[in-house]
């Protein structure tokens, strides 16, 4: 008999690799007749409003409440990279 922890071990590999063929297609972007990925779009775009975003909140002095920083700005990062994907590549 098997311990409950590893009852499920088996099944990991078809679970990782649902993902590699659920949509049928990644989704790329034409640029000048190249093909992008589109999650780099959506970093470089979640990098830049989070770049606007630092200028913002230097601007109002709240920067300095902001703890632990380089958390809260990976986190920004992170938020925006994640709403752009959603809301450009969602089906």
């Amino acid at each position: 008999m098997q311990p409950a922890k590893f009852k499920f071990i088996p099944l990991l590999p078809g679970l990782v690799f649902t993902g590699c063929s659920a949509g049928g297609h990644s989704p790329t972007i034409d640029i000048l007749g190249s093909y992008f990925p589109a999650w780099i779009i959506c970093i470089v775009l979640g990098l830049a409003l989070t770049l606007i975003t630092r200028q913002i909140l230097i601007g109002l002095k709240l920067n300095t409440r902001l703890h632990p920083a380089p958390l809260v700005y990976i986190s920004m990062l992170i938020f925006y990279t994640l709403i752009l994907w959603l809301m450009f590549f969602k089906n």
